[in-house]
């Protein structure tokens, strides 16, 4: 992702951290380092309240990017919950905001491209998608595969798709279920008319999950298959 597209639609929260640079110089950033340390200190307590008390953690999370507004991992933490609570331009803002901080931030990339995707804005969701395979030290990529597979089947792209999905079952280890990807695989090979191929990653599918909800509509799609 180039530096200009990272600081697209940061608005206030762009701001907040020019005047955080600004005031740190003119104070000679004699506290920084403390504050930068209490913000981690607050960002750690968000993770750890986040599956119990969702509130508590953002406002851990809030205070911790008060502290330091370049503490992209609380950004990161702020966007998640935006995202859960439905509230996706919110959740956009801070995910680009932690881009902005660090361009190499896969994470957030990818879930940028969720939250995007959730906004029907398909063409945006997959740059996004792209932007964190551009990071090689990225340990997940399957997973922003799998997602930019989905995206292009949505717009219709799906020789990408298919591209996609099957570099997403070569990265080992997988941090997606085999059956989930083998099932999105199936689907577009079935629609691409490989049928030979959509029967192979379908029933590796059945077998995986067997009786599981991915095994069932494996099944299903391999009925059709057998239909002349």
């Amino acid at each position: 992702m180039s530096r200009t597209s990272s600081f697209t639609g940061i608005n206030q929260s762009a701001i907040r951290v020019i005047a955080w640079g600004v005031a740190c110089l003119l104070a000679g950033c004699a506290t920084s380092q403390e504050s930068i340390q209490k913000s981690q200190g607050y960002y750690q307590e968000g993770v750890a309240s986040l599956n119990t008390d969702r509130q508590k953690a953002f406002v851990s999370f809030q205070k911790a990017v008060q502290l330091n507004p370049d503490n992209k991992d609380a950004r990161y933490g702020l966007g998640h919950i935006y995202f859960a609570q439905g509230k996706m331009q919110q959740a956009e803002e801070e995910f680009r905001a932690a881009i902005a901080i660090d361009e190499s931030f896969s994470e957030a990339q990818n879930y940028l491209g969720q939250a995007l995707a959730a906004q029907n804005r398909w063409d945006e969701a997959i740059k996004a998608y792209r932007g964190a395979l551009t990071n090689p030290l990225y340990d997940t990529p399957d997973k922003v595969r799998v997602n930019l597979g989905r995206a292009l089947v949505h717009q219709g792209d799906y020789q990408g798709a298919m591209e996609a999905f099957e570099d997403a079952l070569n990265v080992n280890p997988p941090s997606v279920p085999p059956a989930i990807t083998n099932l999105e695989l199936g689907r577009v090979y079935y629609k691409l008319g490989y049928t030979v191929r959509a029967r192979e990653a379908l029933t590796k599918v059945a077998t995986l999950d067997k009786g599981g909800e991915y095994g069932t509509a494996a099944a299903e799609l391999l009925g059709r298959l057998k239909k002349p």
